[in-house]
């Protein structure tokens, strides 16, 4: 009788479990069997590691063998156990040392031959084994991936015989060394391209330093989509802990890591036909969606009132708690959901009303349906309603007036930015309760404007917040500690799609 434990890591959500990969081999007829709440490719787990090991030159018991995923509750999905099952039944048949495989992890599917194949979440479970002060041996396909972590020593390899040899002592792999970000990444989008839109421009400049949602509306053509596009540009850089949670997102969604996209933030345009599942993720093993993948980023939803309601009203709940749970009958998942929303939208179906030359071919019933698609809770959570109107010629056509660069905002952004983290330690956006009081308090002349206005114009508790908020972040922008009444009357012009009629 031989027992043998190999240390894994399963995958639940962002985060990556530890799973304890418990071999025995006892005397009886021959039988591979997998407990601890296997999935289907799991089990099928067992042939592709007979197979591997054969073809591999290694013995394969003809006994009775059974393999426990531990924790038994904890359900195990995907071909990654394949490395850790196949060193379980070596070691336990001592073809590979025992001792060899202390504070070591592995992860990775096999292929009938032996070959290592990649898997989703390496980075994740990297940072999990440097956390736990254990190593981690992945495939090839996984090295650049895995090696973000850097408190964790991370070896790759192309095929079993590999990483038996470095357990074996007969070959060692070498640390994988991390290497460093590119020096440049192209151009982007830049601001510069944008003529005129002086209004809309100031609005964006306002949503990058506070972290605030933002809705434009206008005519088609105007602008709307190329704003949106320019937002990454102006924002401030990822810290290196946002780098490291963007790209393990974009790790368990399973997407090729590119090394020359690291430390970027992410901008997702999802098309107006996207589901609930799509935009929020789901399935039955719940796979991240467009908010998640957004993560630290930009999510834009052009033409927006095309959505339909109800995968809108599922954006409602990530907006204010920065996660979004999807729920299953036997497990509940929780991703990262921190995305600056940016949505854009026509005044009406064909899109030209208050259009300066074209004349507008909607009834008022048409233009009422068209807008109450979006509710009103869901308008609440814009900061700031920004009208994008059509330009004269003469804006579009001039050469001589040069408008600031991304490069020139970004550095009012990202002073601004510094004041909010220097006095909250947090972007205005994400300001709340007894911190909102504090860091927005408004003199008795300030205050009286603010009640009068939300009178007047029959703004929410919500949107009173949020007033306050983008008034903080322009008075950032200017380096003024107080909110003066300039300051909160800009801000109030901002709102403009849910005031009460007649305001």
């Amino acid at each position: 009788m031989s027992l043998s434990k190999v240390y894994s890591r399963a995958q639940v959500g962002i985060s990556a479990p530890q799973v304890i990969v418990e071999t025995h081999i006892s005397n009886g007829l021959p039988q591979l069997a997998i407990v601890g709440l296997p999935e289907t490719a799991v089990k099928e787990s067992k042939d592709r590691v007979r197979s591997a090991l054969l073809n591999a030159g290694f013995e394969f018991p003809a006994k009775r063998i059974t393999i426990n995923l531990a924790p038994a509750d904890l359900p195990k999905e995907g071909g990654r156990y394949d490395l850790a099952i196949a060193l379980g039944i070596l070691s336990a048949t001592g073809q590979v040392p025992l001792e060899a495989l202390a504070n070591k992890e592995f992860l990775g599917e096999l292929a009938l031959t032996g070959e290592l194949r990649a898997v989703r979440g390496a980075l994740p479970a990297a940072i999990a084994a440097g956390n736990d002060g254990r190593s981690l041996y992945v495939a090839e396909g996984n090295r650049l991936e895995a090696s973000l972590s850097m408190e964790t020593a991370v070896y790759a390899a192309n095929h079993l015989l590999d990483v038996c040899a470095d357990l074996c002592g007969e070959k060692a792999l070498e640390v994988t060394c991390v290497p460093a970000p590119p020096a440049f990444v192209g151009k982007g989008a830049d601001l510069l391209d944008v003529k005129g839109q002086y209004q809309a421009r100031r609005a964006l400049e306002i949503a990058a330093a506070g972290g605030h949602n933002l809705l434009l509306y206008g005519p088609p053509g105007t602008g709307k989509s190329m704003l949106a596009s320019r937002l990454p540009g102006i924002l401030p850089p990822l810290s290196e802990q946002e780098a490291l949670e963007v790209a393990a997102v974009y790790s368990i969604a399973g997407k090729l890591f590119d090394h020359a996209q690291w430390g970027i933030r992410p901008f997702r345009g999802p098309h107006h036909t996207a589901s609930a599942a799509a935009l929020v993720g789901g399935g039955s093993q719940p796979r991240p969606g467009e908010v998640t993948l957004a993560h630290h980023g930009v999510l834009f939803l052009d033409e927006l009132p095309e959505f339909n309601r109800k995968v809108l009203e599922v954006l409602r709940e990530p907006i204010e708690s920065g996660h979004i749970v999807i729920s299953r009958a036997n497990n509940q998942t929780t991703f990262p959901a921190r995305f600056q929303l940016v949505a854009a939208l026509n005044p009406c179906p064909c899109g030209y009303l208050g259009h300066p030359a074209i004349s507008c071919s909607d009834t008022p019933q048409q233009v009422a349906k068209y807008r109450q698609k979006l509710s009103g809770p869901m308008l609440d959570r814009f900061d700031l309603h920004v009208e994008v109107p059509a330009q004269a010629g003469d804006v579009l056509t001039r050469k001589d007036v040069v408008s600031e660069s991304s490069a020139q905002v970004k550095e009012r952004v990202m002073a601004a930015r510094q004041r909010q983290m220097a006095r909250q330690g947090m972007r205005n956006q994400d300001l709340s309760g007894a911190q909102l009081e504090e860091s927005c308090a408004l003199d008795s002349q300030s205050r009286l404007l603010l009640e009068s206005a939300l009178n007047r114009l029959g703004l929410s508790a919500r949107a009173l917040h949020r007033v306050m908020r983008v008034a903080r972040t322009i008075a950032d922008l200017e380096a003024r500690q107080d909110i003066t009444t300039r300051h909160l009357t800009e801000a109030l012009g901002y709102r403009k799609l849910d005031r009460k009629v007649g305001s």
